[in-house]
């Protein structure tokens, strides 16, 4: 509780050694110069690999507040890798992440997805275990020659957002009732089964009147 009035302050903690409990940052311009140069040295590391590591699928957030953004996933599915025609074990090898757990649920991104990894393919350069024998699918020598590590993430994702432009509001607009458009259409929900046993009943009636 607060105290009250003009009375005495209630135990008056003054006189704790404070400075040794501060917690200080002068480390932190150094920190930053230590992670620059950790990345630097990956970065050399797994050349001529993509700095950001391989590449991940295109997948919607969860819940209904945040499932019209779009987002990079763990990892591709094992349909989307059949349909695009690539082996699980191979994909991990050259720069694309797998996550067997992942289920499609829709068309489009599975067919969105696919086509993700259709495009990498055509753009990747794969360089030759042994230069003196080099497979079918390598690189060639011109294009070895050419290639460069890419810095960033690989086809960053972009969100897909269309901006309408500025109309006239139209008279039917402006006459729609949000609110009690709602309220109507939420009571025809919740009574549409009594009202339909309520027909039939009638129905009945009417027919045994009849004959």
């Amino acid at each position: 509780m607060a105290p009250k009035r003009n009375g005495m302050i209630l135990k008056p903690h003054f006189h704790k050694d404070w400075q040794r409990r501060v917690r200080t940052w002068f480390n932190q311009p150094a920190r930053k110069v230590r992670r620059r140069r950790a990345r630097q040295a990956k970065a050399r590391l797994i050349a001529p690999r993509p700095v950001a590591g391989p590449l991940r699928p295109v997948v919607r957030c969860p819940t209904f507040r945040y499932h019209t953004k779009i987002r990079a996933g763990r990892g591709f599915s094992l349909e989307e890798l059949r349909a695009a025609g690539i082996n699980k074990r191979v994909a991990k090898t050259i720069g694309i992440a797998v996550d067997p757990r992942r289920r499609n649920k829709s068309t489009e991104s599975l067919q969105g997805n696919v086509q993700r990894l259709k495009e990498y393919r055509s753009k990747l350069i794969l360089f030759p275990r042994k230069a003196s024998l080099p497979k079918k699918g390598d690189g060639s020598a011109e294009e070895i020659k050419m290639a460069t590590q890419l810095v960033g993430s690989v086809m960053p994702i972009r969100q897909a957002l269309k901006k309408e432009k500025a109309r006239v509001i139209s008279e039917d607009e402006k006459n729609f009732k949000a609110f009690a458009s709602l309220r109507m259409a939420r009571a025809n929900a919740r009574l549409f089964g009594i009202r339909a046993k309520r027909a039939k009943e009638a129905a009945e009636q009417e027919g045994e009147k009849k004959k």
